[in-house]
């Protein structure tokens, strides 16, 4: 701090050795001590300087003291300087009266005591002093204040501004502060709010109320508590419910005694939002990845069920291969949007292996889904394949004319191939009209071959309003279906003279599932695409367990589950999604996971078929 400025006394008398005698009694440090030899000298320096007293001399020639002492106090500025006459007029009561009437504090009287003088100037020079320090201490107080105000109005516009709903409580768990935040966040205004309890106006649920209460009081309680969390289901006043974290903290006395609870509120409910879809999309890209890997690895096992040699595996199973590759790519450039079917037609084309001229494309543009997609273009790869190999493009003169149509929600589809070898119908059924006919139809579709002298005909229809309208299916309809590669039968697994309802919506994996137990010696109902099928074959059809897919075209198998449970059957999920995204309200069924093994599918078929108590494991070198 500075130090003090220094106090000044005015001495007015007309006689320099009298005011040379007044200076040296009362010179002192943190004094000033300004003379005037006249009344319009003392007039002049009272107009320039701040005096804390002045003494003046009665007799003066021109003006005396009387009449300076009444114009200073005739003057705003210097009406409240002290005065003390001096004087040598000591018996003069009409003097004395006079000097008092014209604002006189008191008299000196001459000759001069100087421990009377001394004495009275240290009572002005100390009240001079302490009015100095006080002035000081009230500019302090209010730069303190204004810097206080100014603290406090950048906290208020924190507080408002902020995306924090901002509350506090008193120790009775009353509102005492609602902020701007606040009132964005919950719609109510602080005029709404404050004064009214935690279990008012339906802020706070009720379920949450007695929970919040009896933490807030434990918290108000304990003077060692510096920070609470808590996460809490706040209703907006339109009705809304947001999912908020609370974040509390105690005001409290020097005693440690509570003053108030403030509480910091963050609206984490597009966070929780978020983290369901993250969830959900990280469950669907397993799931889909999962389905993928099952689909190839369907492909694989059957193009070897039905191909004669390494080679003859190698050559078709890596163009099936490609043929979903190519289509996953052309779905990644449209952010899986969806593809047209000119676009599927136009990628067989571009491979260069048959003439475009030979092939003649009419019909109108068509969005197919990601999944019908996918399907569809696994079919035109086998139509193509076996055109170029067996039909149509495998001779000169062959042409192939590729037609469709919409009729409403369906499509028609032809396929039909002239000018190529002549073609017979086989006698063996293939994988891919297996495949073509069974898939379309659990889909709502049709499927025919045609089998003319100059070349095959094939016919499709299939629904357009269903995302999973098309599956994929395998045209492989030549007479080469010698299942060279199919798994030999084994010894006995359990399961023989079983039957099973397989309940999935994947063309690939349910024929896969439909051979590893129709193999074991088990039989087949189904499959089923649809809830709406499953259930018709649940209530219509017999059998001792099922397999149940995790999902059917995007829909939930809840019913399905719940079903087969009223009917007594057991059932395992066959699914690529994890447990956590399956029926919670059948969490006790069993799971296997796509892509699945022959041996996984039939351990849980025996499983599901074995008397309550037995435990089936295949033996060493048995099928799987």
């Amino acid at each position: 701090m500075s130090p003090p400025d220094p106090i000044k006394f005015l001495l007015v008398d007309d006689i320099e050795e009298n005011l040379r005698a007044l200076e040296a009694l009362l010179r002192r440090d943190g004094l000033i001590l300004i003379k005037a030899r006249s009344g319009m000298e003392a007039l002049e320096l009272l107009l320039e300087h701040e005096f804390a007293l002045a003494l003046l001399d009665v007799q003066m020639p021109g003006m005396d003291g009387f009449e300076l002492a009444e114009l200073m106090r005739g003057t705003e500025r210097t009406r409240g300087v002290p005065i003390i006459f001096v004087t040598a007029a000591a018996t003069d009561e009409g003097r004395r009266f006079r000097g008092y009437e014209a604002g006189a504090v008191d008299f000196i009287y001459k000759p001069i005591d100087p421990l009377i003088l001394k004495t009275k100037a240290q009572v002005f020079f100390d009240i001079a002093r302490q009015h100095r320090l006080l002035a000081r201490q009230k500019e302090e107080i209010a730069r303190g204040a204004a810097e206080l105000r100014t603290a406090l109005d950048r906290l208020q516009a924190h507080t408002d501004n902020s995306p924090l709903a901002i509350v506090e409580f008193d120790d009775g768990l009353r509102l005492t502060a609602w902020s701007k935040g606040a009132e964005r966040m919950f719609g109510w205004t602080s005029a709404n709010m404050i004064g009214h309890r935690l279990d008012e106006l339906g802020w706070v649920p009720e379920a949450c109320v007695g929970r919040l209460t009896e933490m807030f009081r434990a918290t108000l309680a304990d003077a060692s508590h510096s920070r609470g969390h808590d996460e809490v289901r706040c209703r907006t006043r339109d009705g809304a419910m947001l999912d908020c974290e609370w974040y509390s903290s105690v005001l409290r006395r020097p005693d440690g005694s509570a003053i108030s609870l403030s509480v910091q509120i963050l609206d984490v409910t597009a966070r929780h939002k978020a983290e369901a879809t993250q969830k959900l999309l990280i469950g669907e890209l397993n799931h889909r990845v999962k389905n993928t890997l099952a689909n190839v690895q369907a492909i694989a096992t059957q193009t070897l069920r039905y191909t004669r040699s390494p080679e003859q595996f190698s050559a078709t199973f890596t163009g099936r291969i490609q043929a979903l590759s190519r289509v996953h790519s052309m779905l990644s450039s449209t952010t899986w949007q969806g593809a047209s079917l000119a676009e599927l037609v136009h990628d067989q084309l571009d491979l260069g292996v048959i003439d475009a001229d030979r092939l003649s494309v009419s019909g109108p543009e068509v969005k197919l889904s990601p999944q019908t997609a996918l399907r569809l273009a696994l079919i035109l790869h086998e139509l193509f394949t076996n055109a170029v190999k067996y039909g149509a493009f495998s001779t000169a003169a062959g042409n192939v004319a590729l037609l469709w149509t919409v009729e409403g929600d369906r499509l028609a589809l032809r396929w039909q191939e002239t000018g190529g070898p002549r073609v017979q119908a086989p006698t063996k059924r293939g994988f891919g009209s297996t495949l073509i006919e069974n898939s379309l139809k659990s889909d709502g579709g049709a499927a025919t071959a045609s089998y003319r002298g100059d070349g095959v005909v094939w016919d499709l229809t299939m629904p357009l309003d269903s995302p999973e309208a098309i599956n994929m299916r395998d045209p492989d309809n030549a007479s080469d279906s010698t299942r060279h590669g199919a798994p030999a039968q084994t010894a006995a697994t359990g399961i023989e003279g079983r039957s099973f309802l397989v309940v999935e919506d994947e063309p690939l994996v349910a024929l896969d599932l439909v051979c590893v137990l129709e193999d074991a010696g088990a039989s087949v109902c189904g499959p089923a695409g649809t809830v709406a099928e499953a259930l018709e074959l649940i209530e219509s059809a017999t059998f001792d367990a099922a397999f149940l897919d995790g999902n059917l075209h995007g829909a939930a198998v809840d019913e399905v589950a719940a079903a087969l449970t009223r009917r007594g059957i057991r059932f395992a999920f066959v699914s690529g999604y994890g447990r956590q995204n399956l029926p919670q309200a059948f969490a006790s069924a069993p799971v296997v996971g796509k892509p699945f093994t022959p041996r996984q599918i039939m351990e849980e078929a025996a499983r599901l078929t074995a008397a309550p108590g037995n435990v089936v494991r295949l033996r060493a070198g048995e099928q799987g």
